[in-house]
């Protein structure tokens, strides 16, 4: 691999400024849970091996089952998850996939398990894992 930028050593601001969002979100109403599979899987969508690495690692120790980690990309084909963790899921590939546009029917089906509150924290952790994801592809930040 080519060397890429280090984003956090040439620009700790840039960095600092994702890490307040990350903030909120330790901060915020969601279960670890769901802040779990929202990292693993848009990270899975969006082919990062660092942050699949790391928050798989983060998952395990949380308590998160290796079966559910591992079929967690089959999530619509397996029983492993609830119907709340389905909405989750299907809302977090929704918007990962924003070009598809999140349709009315997964957002009220998130709607359904979700308060308001809770459902813009949702987004608020997708927007950041994404954004992460994109730091370290764009740099080729290998996983550790």
């Amino acid at each position: 691999m080519q060397k890429r930028i280090v984003v956090n050593k040439v620009d700790p601001e840039a960095y600092r400024a994702l890490y307040a969002i990350e903030k909120y979100l330790s901060a915020s109403v969601l279960k670890e849970t769901h802040k779990n599979l929202i990292k693993i899987r848009a990270s899975q969508i969006n082919g990062c091996a660092f942050c699949i690495n790391l928050h798989t690692k983060e998952a395990r120790t949380a308590g998160e089952t290796e079966q559910r980690i591992y079929l967690l990309n089959a999530w619509k084909d397996v029983d492993l998850f609830t119907d709340e963790e389905k909405a989750l899921l299907a809302f977090t590939e929704a918007v990962t996939f924003i070009s598809n546009h999140v349709s009315d029917e997964v957002y009220a089906n998130a709607a359904k398990f979700f308060n308001d509150q809770y459902l813009t924290n949702i987004i608020m952790a997708i927007v950041a894992i994404n954004a992460w994801n994109r730091i370290s592809i764009a740099t080729q930040l290998p996983p550790q």
